[in-house]
């Protein structure tokens, strides 16, 4: 699995006739993993968006494989490449986190009840396929959003502050989940407010800097 070149061309995005960025250029190449930083308000969940091809940008382009998302065909070929886990984690409370996965890959990637259970105990949660989500810890709720990459197969990872509320053993075994997606081939760019400074390769695109 190698990602395809994603071209960030000139990207700007303008919010309540505000302008958040704009002029943002540059290349992710199969194996990159970028943190995108900045203060609250400089727009790192709405570039998050606008790569996720949730929200157009005001001004400039974004190519996958060299075509244009935001154009013909493009959008739908980009949604199926890659994988959005927002900082919400979209989890309906009366059901399941089985039930949730379950109708979470349905819109993309059906899996079978084996693959959910073997996900749900990648990331600490076997015991728990079958206890209504409002019953669980802040913490839980965004482990079973984040069971949706041992399940999902898109080459782009895109995720918004996917550390909110997780322990260290957590933390830690997102990181090596992540490096080890970058390391076959992958692309990952996320949003974060934990360090990830100790991370080999890591890029940094930094909208504080830019503003």
């Amino acid at each position: 699995m190698n990602a395809l070149p994603i071209e960030l061309h000139q990207l700007a995005c303008e919010r309540d006739e505000r302008e958040l960025f704009d002029g943002i250029s540059l290349q992710l190449n199969a194996g990159d993993v970028l943190q995108v930083a900045g203060p609250n308000g400089s727009g790192k969940t709405s570039l998050l968006r606008i790569l996720a091809g949730l929200l157009p940008p005001s001004d400039g382009d974004l190519r996958y494989g060299g075509h244009t998302v935001f154009r013909g065909q493009g959008l739908s070929a980009w949604r199926n490449s890659r994988l959005f886990i927002g900082h919400a984690p979209a989890i309906k409370g009366p059901l399941t986190p089985e039930e949730n996965l379950a109708w979470l890959c349905a819109l993309g990637q059906p899996v079978t009840r084996d693959a959910i259970w073997q996900a749900l105990e990648q990331v600490g949660l076997r015991g728990f396929e079958d206890v209504p989500c409002y019953h669980l810890s802040a913490g839980q709720q965004r482990r079973v959003a984040l069971a949706r990459l041992y399940l999902q197969d898109h080459p782009v990872w895109i995720l918004d502050e996917p550390f909110t509320a997780i322990d260290r053993a957590g933390v830690a075994a997102l990181e090596s989940h992540l490096l080890a997606h970058a390391a076959r081939g992958g692309i990952v760019i996320l949003t974060t407010h934990h360090s990830l400074d100790h991370l080999s390769g890591l890029r940094c695109l930094d909208l504080g800097v830019l503003a």
